[in-house]
């Protein structure tokens, strides 16, 4: 049974700790804290002597946005680009990951010839048939462990720090890595053959643009045509118009055929001659015969008068022949001659002149008529092969500008991969090497500060093995060790005395 460590109960309280206590078992077991304080110092300077100095070289690799890659997409992206966009802790720790990635730390192991054996090697005994893969994956294991990198708190930094006993190999180390980091941060976030591809397709929308304006060339040459749309817009107002003449035309014959009829109604009614001048007179010389044929009866009479009784049958035929005179001359003197002048009516040729005139006119606009007709078909037919012509135009035209289109895009996206390839050439990137590694001249630890750790180590370790030793010891050291476990009194005690 182990009984040390007791706290043994005194009455009125627990009793007081003194630095003599608290000592005490450093001075019972000083044998065992010696030994290990010299088996410790010795130990230390005997392991710096072994390891020879160790040099340190450190790396700081910032992280930022000054650069914004292109989507890789086919189709048209806008990426807004703003100031405040800070870097999460997300992709810190990502660029972390991409720093100790396998294929990375492969290549510093193969650069700087980490997996060749080094002097004499314990390890390298016990593994006699190992290969080169195999050293390399060990050595890949021990970069790993060795290399320290952390992200430092609240900034944008990623500190490597590696040591080794050779400065030019912690030196090189961190600038291999540092290389190799860069080109992998570049080949992850930029997907191989992008380039390549907007340039085959670039190539390609290229010669579809050139056989597009092609066809359509040849279309306009074949058809005699450049502008379909526009001529058939001309078109259709020379046939607004030609519809137009058309309708005029028409009212025009009608109201013509109107006009005839109307003037031939006119012209029945209306007499061909109307009579210009009328002159009447008396017939003086048949008036002068008579009474000259009268005077000669009436002497005829007077003479036979003389001659003869009025009962017989010559005056009697005398007086016949006068009241026969008298009553032509009468008769004569009664009736005159009249004498009429006539000519065309006027309202009759006017009506033959204007329906002369109208049916000329209506001959004409009948003419006119067939003419605006048979243009207007003409016209139609013309539209109709313009509206085919557009429509094929349309179509090569659409075709040009889809081609011209996405050559345009797929230009502009392999101007964009350029770019982002020569910035991938110069090393441009979203991290930078902030503080590039450089070699060390002094060691991680000189020997002063050897000693001291050595000085301390054995210290602590002396003293913690002396409270150990004491603590698992299981006799009484003092009376009141013996009062507390066995409870009975103690009358004397007397110190050991060595002989």
């Amino acid at each position: 049974m182990r009984e040390t460590n007791v706290q043994i109960p005194v009455a009125g309280g627990a009793p007081d700790l003194t630095v003599r206590d608290v000592l005490m078992p450093l001075f019972r077991r000083r044998r065992v804290v010696l030994l290990t304080f010299a088996g410790v110092f010795a130990a230390v300077i005997l392991a710096a002597l072994l390891m020879g100095p160790s040099y340190s070289s450190r790396m700081s690799i910032l992280v930022n946005r000054e650069r914004l890659d292109p989507l890789v997409s086919t189709e048209v992206t806008t990426q807004l680009v703003t100031g405040n966009n800070p870097v999460t802790p997300e992709e810190i720790n990502s660029e972390i990951e991409l720093l100790r990635s396998q294929d990375v730390l492969e290549k510093i192991v193969i650069a700087n010839g980490l997996a060749n054996p080094h002097g004499f090697s314990l390890l390298d005994l016990l593994r006699p048939h190992q290969t080169r893969e195999d050293r390399i994956a060990r050595a890949v294991r021990t970069l790993a462990k060795q290399l320290k990198i952390q992200a430092i708190k609240e900034s944008n930094v990623i500190e490597v720090t590696y040591k080794s006993s050779d400065p030019q190999r912690s030196y090189a180390v961190l600038k291999s890595l540092g290389d190799a980091y860069i080109a992998k941060h570049v080949a992850v976030h930029r997907p191989a053959g992008s380039y390549q591809f907007f340039a085959d397709e670039t190539r390609k929308y290229h010669q579809e643009l050139i056989s597009a304006e092609n066809n359509l060339r040849q279309f306009e040459e074949k058809n005699l045509v450049a502008a379909p749309e526009a001529q058939r817009s001309d078109l259709a107002v020379q046939y607004a118009q030609s519809v137009g003449q058309l309708h005029d035309a028409e009212q025009s014959i009608a109201a013509d055929e109107q006009r005839i009829a109307e003037d031939r109604r006119e012209m029945t009614a209306t007499p061909r001659r109307s009579m210009t001048l009328e002159a009447s007179a008396a017939n003086d010389k048949l008036i002068d015969d008579l009474n000259a044929a009268l005077l000669a009866a009436e002497t005829k009479r007077t003479q036979l008068v003389l001659k003869y009784d009025p009962s017989y049958p010559l005056v009697q035929e005398s007086d016949q022949e006068i009241a026969e005179a008298k009553a032509a001359v009468q008769q004569a003197e009664e009736k005159k001659y009249v004498t009429e002048t006539t000519d065309r009516d006027p309202t009759w040729e006017l009506l033959r002149e204007d329906i002369a005139k109208s049916e000329a006119d209506l001959a004409a606009q009948r003419a006119a008529r067939i003419a605006t007709q048979q243009s207007i078909q003409s016209i139609q037919t013309q539209m109709v092969n313009l509206d085919q012509l557009a429509l094929s135009q349309r179509d090569l035209q659409r075709e040009a500008n889809a081609a011209e289109s996405d050559y345009m895009m797929y230009l502009g996206k392999r101007e964009q991969e350029r770019a982002s390839n020569a910035l991938d050439v110069t090393r441009i990137a979203n991290v930078a090497i902030a503080v590039p590694p450089a070699i060390p001249v002094l060691p991680v630890m000189g020997w002063p500060m050897i000693v001291l750790i050595g000085l301390a180590s054995a210290a602590v370790l002396g003293i913690g093995a002396g409270y150990a030793t004491d603590y698992l010891d299981p006799t009484f050291h003092t009376p009141a060790q013996v009062t507390g476990v066995l409870n009975i009194p103690v009358v004397i005690s007397m110190p050991r005395r060595v002989a």
